[in-house]
């Protein structure tokens, strides 16, 4: 990949920046900013996604554990994260650089405006100041409802958002490996099942994610084009050596060229407010043809949706291929679904702006 401008985006979880005790690791910390200033001055601009705020907030207060509770959980985050910034800071300048701190929360991916103002920032952080973008989730106001779940969807979403060239998530462990020969997997081409399959939920007491966590955001960042790395974080010049093509990890290669930067945002920001399911001939029209959805093809509509709300597009089996922008709400749909486009105005009794469901400039397939 070529380096000029080219964007990275580094996931660096818990369990790399933190020792056993949950205490920071200073040294990690150093040798990982170290690589980035390298990376920087070398032409490449660097977007860090870093947990360890809960972490950094265990270790000064105290605590034995991660707290279950959501309100001592944003406690915790909250006197971390200032801690956990400062030590990034303090790394950042030695090495000529600054760490500016982006706190974000699933709803500033759900809205169009503060999707774009945090894609407008993050553009004038690395090219106008020279800065690396500390990203975490905004643990001290995401509730069950708006929170990411871990860093690693934060991280694909990021990768996403910023067109990057590559999403390195850096953890403990080497990379993906098989279950049977107990060896990493150099390479993956496609995820599927068996390799869905070859993922562990193990845990550790200061961290929230997992492997099967990382696969489904490296399925989201490759479906739209990006190439991932799982590596282990405490490796020397882990990051380095990725970017200079070393075989470090498992590599995932994307799936298809990039989606344009709408596109991006339909098919993996916003929460999708509801679903249509299509029959056979639709979904070839709109995934082999690149064709707009009309109301002829769906077969049943579900949820509560207005017009231009994002839903997702569902075969008859139930499974989710597309995202898109509606023209009609749910109750329209319901009244039009199965009915062809010159009937639309006669069924609804009103005047209709598009004949389109979904048109395919407001699409995304998957």
């Amino acid at each position: 990949m070529q380096k000029a401008n080219q964007i990275i985006v580094v996931k660096i979880g818990t369990a790399v920046l933190s020792k056993p005790t949950g205490k920071i690791d200073l040294a990690v910390l150093k040798a990982l900013s170290s690589q980035v200033a390298k990376l920087i001055k070398s032409g490449y601009k660097v977007i860090i996604v870093s947990s360890g705020a809960i972490g950094a907030g265990i270790e000064a207060t105290g605590l034995k554990q991660r707290p279950e509770k959501l309100q001592r959980l944003q406690a915790t985050a909250a006197i971390g994260q200032s801690q956990l910034m400062k030590l990034y800071d303090d790394c950042m300048r030695k090495n000529n650089l600054r760490a500016a701190q982006i706190l974000l929360t699933s709803d500033d991916f759900s809205d169009r405006t503060r999707y774009i103002n945090a894609y407008n920032t993050m553009l004038e952080l690395i090219y106008q100041f020279n800065a690396v973008p500390i990203i975490n989730e905004n643990d001290t106001v995401a509730t069950e409802e708006i929170k990411f779940g871990d860093n690693d969807r934060l991280s694909a979403l990021v990768a996403n958002l910023m067109s990057a060239g590559e999403l390195i998530i850096l953890t403990n462990v080497d990379g993906l490996q098989s279950p049977a020969e107990g060896k990493v997997i150099p390479l993956v081409t496609h995820i599927t099942a068996k390799i869905q399959d070859m993922a562990t939920r193990k845990i550790g007491r200061f961290a929230a994610g997992g492997m099967r966590s990382k696969l489904r955001a490296i399925k989201m960042a490759t479906s739209s084009g990006i190439s991932c790395v799982i590596a282990n974080g405490r490796e020397k010049d882990v990051i380095l050596r990725i970017i200079k093509g070393e075989k470090v990890g498992t590599t995932f290669l994307p799936q298809r060229e990039k989606h344009t930067a709408k596109k991006r945002w339909i098919a993996f920001s916003p929460a999708p407010q509801g679903s249509v399911l299509v029959d056979k001939g639709a979904k070839k029209a709109l995934v082999a043809n690149g064709k707009s959805l009309l109301a002829a093809g769906i077969k049943e509509v579900r949820g509560d949706f207005e017009a231009s709300d994002i839903i997702m597009i569902k075969d008859i089996q139930g499974q989710e291929f597309a995202r898109g922008v509606t023209n009609f709400s749910s109750k329209q749909l319901n009244k039009i679904k199965g009915v062809k486009t010159a009937q639309l105005k006669a069924v609804l009794k009103q005047e209709i702006i598009h004949d389109e469901v979904i048109h395919r400039d407001n699409l995304a397939i998957f």
